[in-house]
């Protein structure tokens, strides 16, 4: 149930231009998201796939971004919806929801994102560094700011989305065989009769 990714033709612009000669040093690829009424990008290279959200199993005593797991194509991976993460206002699904698969720290989970909407090609020249008044200790996970005519693109470091601390604890929900004890481990405790 995945979808593909549909990429545009090379944009002519400052998206894409670099020198004459065609180099293309300096141009990255990112998938362009939406959360609320911002738009949000991530490295192409980190994307595994898009896929459409499914039935999604509910997990006991995780933080509240933490949606639960799925099985995908036989792995079980955990899905974070990035709304909750980021301390946005929580929305219901709809046609334009979307999980995206990617790798993180050597594990695969999914990102729940409002909306994907097309894949960019950006020069470097078009990342700016956050302002110093928004990149602070709890902002590490923005990698910069894409600047188009009209419009601004946040740019994540995927891996600083979480902190170590939550990817070590997501690890244990993966398709490592960790899934299996992490249900165990967060098993609500059965209170002994007596």
């Amino acid at each position: 149930m995945s979808t593909a990714i549909s990429q545009k033709p090379a944009r002519t612009d400052a998206a894409t231009s670099g020198d004459e000669s065609g180099d293309q040093h300096g141009i990255t690829q990112i998938v362009g998201f939406r959360l609320a009424n911002e738009e949000y990008g991530v490295d192409i290279m980190r994307v595994q796939e898009i896929i459409l959200p499914g039935q999604i199993t509910k997990i006991p005593e995780v933080p509240e971004y933490i949606c639960g797991l799925i099985n995908l194509r036989g792995h079980v991976i955990p899905i974070v919806d990035l709304r909750k993460r980021f301390e946005l206002q929580a929305t219901d699904a709809d046609e334009h929801t979307r999980i995206i698969v990617v790798n993180l720290a050597g594990k695969t989970i999914g990102i729940v994102v409002d909306a994907v909407n097309e894949v960019l090609r950006i020069n470097d020249k078009q990342i700016e560094p956050p302002p110093s008044s928004v990149a602070g200790i709890n902002h590490g996970y923005i990698m910069g700011l894409v600047k188009f005519d009209d419009r601004l693109l946040i740019l994540l470091n995927i891996d600083e989305v979480l902190s170590s601390e939550e990817q070590a604890a997501l690890a244990d929900r993966s398709d490592d065989g960790g899934d299996a004890e992490f249900v165990r481990k967060t098993r609500p405790r059965r209170r002994e009769q007596g």
